[in-house]
């Protein structure tokens, strides 16, 4: 049997399932999307008038302006620059950790198999 064949048997079948169907979201009365039947929910189907949609939207916080947006990706630049220049440490040496026992005996040993 080639590989392939189970994973094309799961895709038909999921491919086949029944959509799961999602509970209905209810609003309260600002307009903001709430669970049905918590405090405050008004009945399904529901819905705030234009005139609150509109102030409420008028209430959200405007979209990023040019330079701001210039000046985030300035900065991610620049926190990806500083990762970058970062100096190589992988951990395998002794003294990537800093002093510790037993260092100066390890550098003896290894300079005596490598000068030998």
């Amino acid at each position: 049997m080639r590989p392939v064949t189970p994973a094309i048997a799961l895709a038909t079948v999921l491919a086949l399932a029944p959509a799961a169907r999602a509970a209905p979201t209810c609003q309260d009365r600002i307009g903001d999307d709430v669970r049905c039947g918590s405090p405050g929910a008004m009945p399904v189907g529901w819905t705030a008038s234009p005139r609150m949609a509109l102030a409420r939207q008028a209430a959200e916080p405007p979209d990023p302006t040019p330079s701001q947006a210039l000046g985030l990706v300035a900065l991610i630049g620049a926190l990806f620059a500083l990762i970058a220049l970062m100096p190589d440490f992988d951990g395998w040496d002794a003294g990537d950790w800093g002093q510790q026992e037993g260092d100066d005996d390890e550098r003896r040993r290894r300079g005596r198999r490598e000068g030998a």
